[in-house]
């Protein structure tokens, strides 16, 4: 019997206000579907907006509740998808894009733009099959690609259970699971196919938004949200789900073999070893993580990015989003580690918050500069007198 399902609309509006722990958990572990966009607060100090990547929301609920606990400041932040991040950052109707798929120089460039990276995560695939449990099935790159190109279409398919001796897989049709709206996410899901496979990388290709060869016989969901929630609906599915929500919701990831030819499960320590980068000489910070040669990395490891005006019309508004993660950068970590985010190095956060001197209030000074960076700098010129 060949399962089918009607794409679920998700209403990915996720209002990211300090409402107790109890809610940003909930948003956290993406439990729910829906989610309500709340009003500004009038007793905050100052309200700013964000709109983008849902792969990132677990972490910015987390940091926005406990910034306003510490600040008094409140972050709205719209989980709409990296593509709408972007779209709405360059209109300039928010304060702050996010988006898993880094513009590059040229494009940030073109719309006046910055990016930097807050963390970073991992993409997994997950599955619904009765009988497997988190970490169980292991898959490789080819055959993950295959399954997505529609030429294997039954779990107890060769290519599958040679990889996954003694384990169980039914003899039924696979339904795949991927993204309705242009998504970082799928950015980096395709980055990784398309390095693993030539078919993908001359078919479907790299993008946001993929022409996907199963819709058909598969789902679209929108956000993270809709992928898991569509997963956790249709039997023997597969689709893929930044590991925060797979992980706070128990849906069963898989293996995936790596670069270095091992296979590894999903893990901060796993998606750190594919984070060693050269942001400092990367214009734009355009980087991608996936299928990174260490041997202990995951291969769908991806940073995530936010996308400000250099030249803001809103200056107040840009000033308190760069304290937001300038605070984030400074007090956010473990609750980035109690996501299974990889927070940045200090030597890399400090590149980053370089960076922000390019935003520009209007006598051409820099809108905001980090005490952090200051304190940074300082140190780093007293060690040089030292010396």
């Amino acid at each position: 019997m060949r399962y089918s399902l009607l794409s679920i609309v998700v209403a990915s509006t996720l209002a990211l206000t300090a409402c107790g722990n109890k809610q940003a958990d909930n948003q956290a572990a993406g439990a729910s579907a829906t989610s309500s966009t709340a009003g500004s607060d009038k007793n905050a100090v100052f309200t700013i907006t964000g709109a983008g990547a849902s792969f990132p929301q677990p972490i910015y609920a987390k940091w926005a509740a406990e910034f306003k606990n510490a600040t008094g400041g409140q972050v709205n932040y719209q989980s709409i998808g990296s593509s709408g991040g972007i779209k709405q950052i360059q209109a300039n109707t928010v304060d702050f894009g996010a988006s898993d798929a880094p513009l590059s120089k040229e494009e940030l460039d073109k719309s006046g733009l910055i990016q930097f990276p807050t963390v970073i995560g991992g993409v997994v695939p997950v599955v619904n099959i009765e009988g497997v449990t988190p970490g169980q099935l292991k898959l490789d790159g080819a055959t993950l690609a295959n399954i997505y190109l529609g030429k294997i279409t039954k779990w107890n398919d060769p290519a599958i259970t040679a990889l996954n001796a003694g384990v169980t897989l039914p003899d039924a049709p696979i339904t795949t699971i991927f993204r309705s709206d242009g998504s970082g996410t799928t950015f980096n899901f395709a980055s990784y196919l398309a390095a693993v496979s030539p078919e993908w990388k001359a078919g479907p290709g790299v993008d946001k938004s993929i022409k996907w060869p199963t819709a058909a016989t598969g789902a679209g969901g929108k956000g993270n949200e809709g992928v898991a929630s569509n997963v956790a609906r249709a039997k023997n599915s597969i689709g893929y789900v930044e590991y925060a929500y797979a992980k706070q919701n128990k849906m069963s990831h898989t293996q995936l073999k790596n670069a270095a030819g091992n296979f590894v499960q999903p893990s901060a320590e796993s998606f750190a070893a594919a984070g060693n980068a050269d942001w400092k000489g990367t214009p734009g910070f355009n980087i991608v993580l996936t299928n990174q040669a260490d041997s202990n990395a995951w291969p769908i490891s991806a940073a995530t990015f936010i996308l400000i005006h250099t030249k803001p019309t809103n200056p107040d508004n840009v000033k308190n989003t760069l304290k937001f993660f300038d605070w984030a950068y400074s007090s956010g970590d473990e609750l980035a580690k109690s996501l299974d985010f990889v927070p940045f190095s200090a030597e890399s956060k400090a590149i980053f918050r370089e960076e922000w001197k390019k935003v520009k209030a209007a006598d051409g000074k820099p809108l905001f500069i980090s005490d952090a960076a200051t304190a940074t700098a300082s140190a780093a010129k007293s060690s040089h007198d030292d010396g």
